[in-house]
């Protein structure tokens, strides 16, 4: 389920994870290497493998989010990766767009413009959220299983 909250303010532009000291991603493939060396870190920490599906599925769900917001809605103005106590790996990307991606692939195809990342981000996420932020754009929280 999708859900627009207009009161939560914007998370930080960058959260560094697993000891990354690293810039912000600025692209696709900086925020996947981004979140697979979370991923890792997460293992070793652990012991606990991350599963190859949920690992891909990670990386494709990344892939999409950051994509989406450089093409379609005015860049990406912050990207942050974490492990939850749930096992659960929380991606937020913030854009500068106050427009909710096009929710089906109906809607995508009348616009000509691609149509199937924002439908199979919602299929393989457990939980996501929009939420405005004080700079009129959003938050786009997306939670994904690891096992």
């Amino acid at each position: 389920m999708t859900a627009l909250d207009p009161e939560r303010g914007s998370t930080s532009p960058y959260v560094s994870t697993a000891g990354d000291t690293s810039a912000p991603p600025r692209t696709a493939a900086q925020a996947r290497d981004h979140v697979r060396g979370l991923l890792t870190a997460h293992e070793r920490a652990t012991g606990v493998p991350v599963a190859a599906r949920a690992h891909a599925d990670a990386l494709l769900v990344v892939s999409e989010l950051v994509t989406n917001a450089l093409r379609h809605a005015g860049g990406m103005t912050g990207f942050s990766a974490r492990v939850t106590q749930d096992a659960l790996l929380e991606v937020v990307v913030t854009d500068g767009s106050p427009n909710p991606p096009a929710t089906s692939v109906h809607e995508a195809r009348l616009t000509g413009d691609g149509g199937l990342g924002w439908p199979l981000i919602r299929a393989l996420a457990t939980r996501v959220t929009l939420t405005a932020t004080a700079r009129g754009g959003k938050d786009i929280c997306v939670l994904l299983p690891l096992e």
